[in-house]
């Protein structure tokens, strides 16, 4: 298991931008697929992005695609999600989740660690 804390939430307007980061505990980070996922008031968590331990290696959600980017530095333990242009839609808690099983998928089942969220609100 590893320990995940996020930071970097805030309130921003319409088209402005944030940065989220997911601060790891552990050695291994690196073998860990990270993800971020983000839940609205009432509505299930989704998929949001995706990184492999080959930071070639990203997935977005269709909504986020384009305006968003993942990244990580390994030697920093940290992932990040640059968020460029954003809605009133993109308003959730974001949460930060690690995949021990080195492959990349979009379910949150998949991921056995999570941070504790980091609220992102968009303003109109």
């Amino acid at each position: 298991q590893v320990q995940l804390v996020e930071s970097g939430g805030g309130l921003v307007q319409a088209g402005g931008s944030l940065r989220l980061s997911c601060a790891a505990s552990g050695r291994t980070f690196s073998r860990y697929v990270m993800g971020w996922f983000r839940q609205a008031p009432g509505k299930e968590r989704e998929f949001v992005a995706a990184i492999g331990w080959s930071v070639t290696s990203t997935h977005y959600a269709d909504s986020v695609k384009g305006r968003f980017t993942i990244s990580r530095d390994n030697a920093k333990n940290t992932v990040y999600l640059q968020m460029n242009s954003l809605k009133p839609e993109d308003t959730a808690v974001y949460y930060c989740a690690a995949n021990s099983d080195g492959y990349i998928s979009r379910a949150g089942a998949a991921f056995g660690s999570w941070g504790q969220g980091t609220q992102v609100t968009v303003s109109s």
